[in-house]
């Protein structure tokens, strides 16, 4: 599947010949198994993985499905689906996006979700002598792909409650060929202000590449950095519409980058990824994009459920992290194991997500529907008072 000019580039940059195979692997499609604990998309789907009968608030869905108006147009599409793209729907949905972001089209691209090009961006831009930053916690997708290449990867704790800050970011490596932001972050919610995103890319070496992933900014209203993807040539921005949008299980993403940024990333097998999306993702994303009016709609209904429960968490002094911006928090058990509190409530059908071994007395909570909180806080009363 590599070129020779693929492998002259790799080894270029410090990949071995074991390497070059583990880079094939990975980009092959099947075999990212090795990186990821299955595909990109697998792996997402086992941790979300629902238990029957159970609340599932465990892997940050969104509660519901698309818009209306956006699964009709998914709906619509099926009945063309014995065409590979009957009406140009990626191109409408490339100018959908593109007009929504004040962006140039050759400036997007679109994606089976965003799993592969978290990978890509890894495999382009690292290497054994020019490794990954990020912070901890964060999706650890990206570390196992480092981990796959033997890429040096540097994480920057997080202070509980706060984002990431540029200089904590560069301080953890400061030669590193790829610094990943995610904005708000995953698990914690939190969020890295622009400004230190902007000082980020104005004094890491200047031929890295930062990749900000944005998969949780429509529960935030914060400021993007997808102007910094418009004019730079060394910012990558990704986006998702697995969260807010509702369309986890329909594969779907995006990223904004300048187009020479793209081509590097899709020197392997990029354009078979890129070239395969379903028609009824591509246009249900196309009619979910624009609509600002049912995304903020959509963003106060997550906040109302949240805050309803942090208040709870307050009354009944129960700790959690603050600042989370999105469809999640971080409760703290503090005394108590993290894994036998998940499985008391799991005991009592309500599905929370895991820790991870920087907090591990710390359980991620993903915010369900009006609903699902008050399930979650009814059987977390009872848990406690067990």
């Amino acid at each position: 599947m590599l070129t020779d000019t693929d492998r002259e580039e790799l080894v270029s940059r410090g990949y071995t010949r074991r390497q070059l195979g583990r880079v094939a692997a990975m980009l092959s499609g099947g075999a990212v198994a090795s990186a990821f604990g299955g595909s990109a998309a697998l792996a997402q789907s086992m941790a979300a993985r629902g238990v029957p009968g159970a609340v599932r608030i465990g892997a940050n869905e969104c509660w519901t499905g698309p818009f209306p108006v956006a699964a009709a147009a998914a709906a619509e599409a099926i009945a063309q689906g014995n065409r590979y793209d009957p009406t140009d729907l990626r191109g409408a949905l490339i100018a959908t996006v593109a007009k929504v972001e004040g962006l140039p089209e050759d400036h997007i691209l679109a994606w089976p979700g965003s799993g592969d090009p978290l990978a890509r961006s890894v495999v382009s831009f690292c290497s054994p002598s020019r490794g990954l930053v990020t912070a901890d916690p964060t999706f650890e997708a990206a570390w196992r792909v480092a981990a796959w290449l033997d890429a040096p990867l540097a994480k920057a704790p997080l202070t509980p409650g706060q984002g990431s800050t540029g200089r904590a970011l560069l301080g953890a490596n400061p030669n590193a060929g790829l610094y990943y932001v995610c904005t708000p972050n995953n698990p914690t919610g939190t969020v890295t202000p622009l400004a230190e995103i902007e000082w980020l890319v104005a004094n890491k070496p200047a031929d890295s590449v930062v990749l900000v992933d944005e998969a949780y900014i429509h529960f935030a209203d914060v400021p993007s950095a997808i102007r910094l993807a418009a004019t730079r040539r060394d910012v990558i921005v990704m986006r998702t519409f697995s969260k807010l949008f509702g369309m986890a299980g329909m594969r779907l993403g995006l990223t904004f980058a300048h187009p020479e940024l793209h081509k590097r990333m899709m020197r392997y097998d990029g354009m078979q990824v890129t070239g395969t999306l379903p028609v009824t993702a591509m246009a249900c994303g196309a009619a979910a994009y624009p609509r600002a009016d049912l995304i903020r709609e959509r963003r106060q209904q997550m906040i109302a459920a949240r805050e309803e429960t942090l208040d709870h968490l307050r009354r009944r002094g129960v700790a959690f992290h603050g600042g989370s911006q999105a469809n999640m928090f971080m409760l703290d058990w503090r005394t108590r194991d993290a894994a036998a509190m998940q499985k008391a409530l799991l005991d009592r059908k309500i599905q929370i997500g895991r820790s991870w071994p920087i907090w591990p007395s710390v359980s991620r909570v993903t915010v369900g529907s009006n609903a699902d909180m008050a399930a979650f806080r009814t059987a977390l009363d009872g848990v406690l008072a067990a």
